[in-house]
């Protein structure tokens, strides 16, 4: 049987969309196993910010961490849902995914694991 250790989000910055005003980041979350694989659950995701020239001084590596695990869910809840029903949805969907590459894991597990966040060089460096 094959075991999920943890979750990681990696971010990048979308060099295209980032000036000294605005700050573009795409977010991939995977699922890392204990066989050493990784399994890509999202990759879809991401955000911008706006703010004054000189926005990068503004940006912590911790702000970057804090939103990439907003924006790879739960999301938030609409159309009369409840935070619980949108999780429970959240974590079955990637469960799902990783049911169709083979790997059985409850969604409540996958819940509970470890959730890093890897920022990229080129997000680090613009960060300072």
């Amino acid at each position: 049987m094959t075991v999920v250790t943890r979750l990681v989000t990696y971010t990048d910055l979308d060099v295209g969309a980032t000036n000294a005003r605005q700050l573009s980041v795409s977010a991939r979350l995977e699922a890392l196993l204990a066989d050493g694989r990784s399994v890509v659950l999202l990759d879809d995701r991401g955000w911008s910010a706006s703010g004054p020239s000189g926005i990068a001084a503004l940006t912590s590596t911790g702000d970057i961490e804090e939103t990439a695990r907003t924006v790879v869910g739960p999301d938030e809840p609409f159309d009369g849902m409840t935070r619980q029903q949108m999780a429970a949805g959240h974590w079955s969907h990637l469960a799902g995914v990783l049911a169709e590459q083979g790997v059985d894991v409850p969604a409540r597990e996958l819940e509970r694991l470890p959730h890093d966040v890897v920022l990229s060089e080129r997000l680090r460096a613009w960060i300072g």
